[in-house]
C-alpha cells in the first residue's frame, strides 16, 4: 500500500529544518548503504550519528506521533530516527530495495524495515527531476510532493530517485517496523479503519459501527506483534 499523507510538517517547521540543513556538513550518501545500494546511489546525506540530524529528526517523530493517518497506515512499533538527504547536479539513486534490517543508533538494537517513508522538504517547483519512482505489483508510480508532505510505501518495493537536473531536492527518509509485518494485512486494517471513521462521521457510534470497531481491534489483536 502506498499512501500520501499531506501536511505532516507545517510550513514553519519546514522552513526551520531547511535553514538548519543549509548550514550542515553533508557526506557521501554511499556511506549508509550496503554493496548493492552503493553501486547505484549518488547523493549526499547528513551523517547517521549527526547531533543536528537527531535534533531535526525529533521534530518529525513528534509530528508523526500526532498524525492519526500515519498511525493507521503504518501501525508503528518502532521508527528509526529520520535521516536527511539532498540531490542536485544530476545526483540520483538507481533502482534498489531497502535492506530488511537496520541498526538503531547508539547500539540500542535493530528494526525490521516494513514501511519506508519519504518526507519532502523541497517544493516541486524548486527542482527538476528527482521523482521517487516506486515499482510494485500494480505498476510504476512517480511521486513528487509539496514540502511537508509524506509518502509511505512497503519496504519490499523496488524504487529509485530520478536524477535532479536543476535545483536541489531535500528530503527526510526513515523506516518503521510495524506491529503487523504483512503489507496486505496492514492494508486491510487501514481500509477498515478509514471506513469505520467515515461511518462514524456520518451516522455516529451506531451498534453496527461499534461492531465493526470491535472487528478491527480483534483482527489487530490477532495479527499484532508487540
Amino acid at each position: 500500500m502506498m499512501l500520501h499523507i499531506p501536511e505532516v510538517l507545517s510550513a514553519e517547521q519546514v522552513r526551520h529544518i531547511r535553514a538548519e540543513l543549509a548550514r550542515a556538513d553533508w557526506v557521501d550518501g554511499r556511506a549508509t548503504v550496503g554493496d548493492q545500494g552503493a553501486r547505484v546511489k549518488r547523493n549526499r546525506q547528513l551523517p547517521e550519528h549527526s547531533p543536528l540530524g537527531f535534533k531535526l529528526g525529533e521534530i518529525i517523530l513528534e509530528a508523526l506521533r500526532k498524525n492519526p493517518l500515519f498511525f493507521a497506515a503504518a501501525l508503528p512499533k518502532k521508527t528509526i530516527p529520520p535521516l536527511f538527504n539532498s540531490y542536485e547536479g544530476g545526483e540520483h539513486y538507481g533502482l534498489h530495495v531497502d535492506g530488511s534490517v537496520r541498526n538503531l543508533p547508539n547500539a540500542v538494537g535493530s528494526i525490521r524495515t516494513d514501511v519506508s517513508s519519504t518526507l519532502f522538504l523541497s517544493d516541486p517547483e524548486e527542482y527538476d527531476g528527482g521523482e521517487l519512482v516506486v515499482v510494485d505489483t500494480y505498476g510504476t508510480h512517480e511521486v513528487k510532493l509539496p514540502a511537508g508532505d509524506l509518502i509511505v510505501y512497503p519496504s519490499t518495493s523496488l524504487h529509485r530517485v530520478e536524477p535532479v537536473t536543476r535545483g536541489a531536492r531535500v528530503c527526510s527518509f526513515f523506516w518503521t517496523q510495524s506491529m503487523v509485518r504483512d503489507d496486505w494485512k496492514r492494508s486491510m486494517l487501514f481500509e477498515l479503519d478509514r471506513n469505520i471513521f467515515g461511518l462514524r462521521e456520518k451516522i455516529g457510534d451506531t451498534e453496527e459501527v461499534l461492531g465493526l470497531t470491535g472487528h478491527y481491534h480483534n483482527l489487530l489483536r490477532q495479527w499484532a506483534e508487540v
